[in-house]
């Protein structure tokens, strides 16, 4: 056995054994190899060797299977202000979440503001925002707004002193995918009954209740799933529609598969609604929410405490779907990031 084959088995051995988090993703018009393994958080030598591809050339409607992250730690910038150690990621890209980490006798004292959300498509822009203690961690999330590729600025206040930097970040590489769904589907988006159901999910976007999850996410379904839209992706509904991003991650599976909670936090929200049909919202704590959206039928009411891997609800086709599939989302004070940074972890 030569040594670029031996190594070649030991990466996907590494990618067996370490891939917590697992699917498949069916190959779309413009994709390319390196498209699809940035936007799911994998390089693109783990691709070829999960799928036993020679190349990277791929072609519509192959289905390749995708491992969970193998990434090691991203690197960190750490500073110091008024005795409180400060850590946060050395680059970014958006749509992702982060944590700023603080450290030291002062930390809970932290106040802490991101000024570059100003004048940014973001909700709750440069909010005033204090620490919250997530296991051992003095912790705040933050949120790169999907579309912004220009620094991420930060300011972390103790006491009279301030303490500001900023943090590169870099945009997704990723095709234009056109749904072409038929008038029946796309008519929900100008519903009446639309506005009362985006007022009802902005409202619990604005809610900031005390972090209550201790152990890593889980996954909503517990096979792995096949995925059929990466979160990220630009795509229209119609032909000549407007183009917007996908604010999720779509999991194929059959009607009536059970949903579970990917982690503890009180149900904020529970209906029927014309866009993401069977909807479940869960508030983690700390500005986190899930979302669970095309449910045939769900299982939980609001108010009502859950626990990580609860089954919440059934998989459906429900609001605007055209294939039975759960749409997972989460929104770090309103605003989408990547789903797959949290699976099997604390924090992203």
């Amino acid at each position: 056995m030569n040594r670029r084959l031996s190594s070649l088995l030991a990466l996907a051995l590494l990618l067996l054994l370490s891939s917590g988090i697992a699917g498949s993703y069916t190959v779309q018009a413009g994709d390319t190899l390196f498209r699809i393994a940035q936007r799911a958080g994998v390089d693109v030598a783990a691709l070829q060797s999960l799928n036993h591809l020679s190349g990277t050339g791929v072609q519509v409607g192959q289905v390749l299977e995708l491992p969970g992250p193998v990434v090691p730690v991203a690197p960190t910038a750490v500073q110091v202000v008024a005795g409180v150690t400060v850590q946060v990621p050395a680059h970014l890209q958006m749509g992702d979440a982060f944590v700023l980490r603080l450290s030291g006798v002062r930390a809970s004292e932290a106040q802490v503001q991101f000024p570059s959300e100003i004048g940014e498509d973001v909700r709750q822009p440069n909010e005033m925002l204090l620490p919250v203690q997530v296991g051992h961690d003095f912790v705040v999330l933050g949120r790169v707004v999907l579309g912004k590729q220009t620094p991420l600025s930060y300011r972390v206040t103790v006491g009279g002193e301030t303490l500001s930097g900023s943090v590169p970040v870099s945009g997704q590489v990723a095709g234009l995918q056109r749904l072409n769904m038929p008038p029946s589907l796309t008519n929900k988006l100008v519903d009446p009954a639309r506005a009362a159901e985006e007022a009802e999910v902005e409202r619990a976007y604005l809610r900031r209740t005390p972090s209550v999850w201790t152990q890593p996410f889980a996954p909503a379904l517990t096979t792995p799933p096949r995925i059929a839209t990466l979160f990220g992706q630009a795509r229209t509904y119609s032909s000549g529609g407007p183009v917007e991003y996908h604010y999720g991650t779509d999991y194929l599976a059959p009607i009536g598969t059970p949903i579970h909670a990917i982690n503890d936090g009180t149900v904020v929200m529970v209906g029927t609604y014309p866009v993401r049909g069977g909807l479940v919202v869960i508030d983690h704590g700390a500005g986190l929410l899930s979302m669970y959206f095309h449910q045939s039928k769900t299982l939980v009411r609001v108010g009502q405490t859950v626990k990580r891997g609860e089954q919440i609800g059934l998989v459906g086709s429900t609001g605007i779907s055209n294939a039975p599939h759960l749409h997972l989302e989460l929104r770090v004070r309103g605003e989408a990031v990547q789903p797959s940074e949290w699976l099997g972890k604390l924090l992203p």
